[in-house]
């Protein structure tokens, strides 16, 4: 498919649509990962100790009960890095996901980060486009990648718009994070530090599992994706798609004045994406300060305009603050850049070359967030 072509996406998200069905829709539309913006760095907050090698992990309030499905590899010999392919079982059924572990693990407590692919795209080509892995081995992440079958969506996409999927209790967002309580027992992973990223349908579903998980991911990235409840079936995905105005519709338990803790989110657009409008950028940041409860609970820093990177296009970055000036949210807008990963590798599709990197500044803003320190 030519992502360069404005007619293809959308003739490919239709027949999807009518020959595959709802479950078929998704993410055809949200392969784009472009860029918002981004903001100084803080210093990062105090880490959990490190567990000493062969001690078991501390109890962990959102672990699973049973043992965990998925059985661990030993380390190579070299202590390289390592990237396994393997499954684990939910709600009766087998799911498959990659497993990217850095060099030097030896079971020590690292942080993670829960990649989601977009429309059309498998958990080796969403590495290989974003880089996510080399990234993550520089850094000291494991890195999680599930996969959405053929035989749930032709086009492989999450189902993000469906009412059953933007619950907790159920659907897609339930089976994903089933996934992160396993990784995170299986290789003690630091559950104070686990992060969600995707991008376009994967964007958007990285954004459900902030609104419904706020308690297992610290912080949130989004590219190319759009903002919670704006749609409940595929003609209105499609509609918030193209438009970016669809209606917000906030989850029973923030209508009924309870507020649970506001993910903090980094946002990555293109203002040339012609398959899902940059206008949606806007929107999933307007989702935080409804989630927040008051639009005085944040303010942002005067923009940063960027006439061009060293590689790359032009942006706009802003930053989010809260009362106590704490930076909770970045938005990127990357001038020219269309449905792709920007800063990302052709060996991928849906990527563009030029910058700003937006795997690199993913990992920047995610280094801010613990969700206890």
């Amino acid at each position: 498919m030519n992502i360069f072509d404005p007619l293809a996406s959308a003739n490919a998200t239709l027949w999807s649509l009518f020959a595959g069905g709802p479950l078929g829709f998704a993410v055809q539309s949200f392969v784009d990962l472009q860029s918002a913006d981004s903001g100084a760095r803080p210093k990062p907050p105090s880490r959990l100790p490190v567990e000493a090698i062969g001690e078991p992990p501390a109890p962990r309030p959102h672990l699973p009960t049973a043992a965990p499905s998925i059985k661990p590899r030993e380390a190579s010999a070299t202590n390289g890095h390592q990237w396994l392919s393997s499954h684990f079982e939910h709600a009766g059924q087998t799911h498959r996901f990659k497993l990217f572990v850095p060099s030097g693990y030896c079971g020590q407590s690292l942080p993670m980060v829960v990649m989601l692919h977009g429309a059309q795209q498998d958990p080796d080509d969403f590495a290989a486009g974003t880089g996510m892995n080399e990234a993550a081995d520089a850094h000291g992440y494991i890195v999680a990648y599930p996969e959405q079958s053929e035989s749930v969506s032709l086009l492989r996409c999450w189902n993000w718009f469906r009412p059953g999927d933007q619950v907790r209790e159920s659907g897609e967002a339930s089976m994903i994070a089933a996934l992160t309580r396993e990784v995170i027992a299986t290789y003690n992973v630091d559950d104070a530090r686990v992060y969600a990223a995707g991008m376009s349908a994967g964007g958007a579903m990285a954004v459900n599992l902030a609104v419904t998980h706020p308690d297992l991911y610290a912080a949130a990235a989004v590219h190319s994706g759009v903002a919670f409840g704006v749609a409940d079936e595929a003609f209105s995905a499609l509609c918030a798609m193209n438009d970016g105005k669809g209606k917000i519709r906030l989850p029973a338990r923030l209508i009924d004045g309870s507020q649970p803790r506001s993910v903090p989110l980094i946002v990555f657009h293109g203002d040339a994406d012609d398959t899902v409008h940059p206008r949606n950028s806007d929107q999933i940041v307007s989702m935080r300060r409804l989630f927040q409860g008051q639009d005085g609970a944040t303010h942002q820093c005067p923009p940063t305009c960027v006439s061009k990177t060293e590689n790359g296009y032009p942006y706009t970055r802003r930053i989010f603050h809260d009362e106590k000036d704490f930076p909770i949210g970045e938005q990127w807008l990357v001038h020219g850049l269309g449905h792709a990963w920007s800063g990302g590798n052709p060996q991928g599709t849906y990527t563009d070359p030029c910058g700003p990197n937006a795997t690199h500044e993913f990992l920047r803003f995610f280094d801010q967030f613990a969700l206890y320190s």
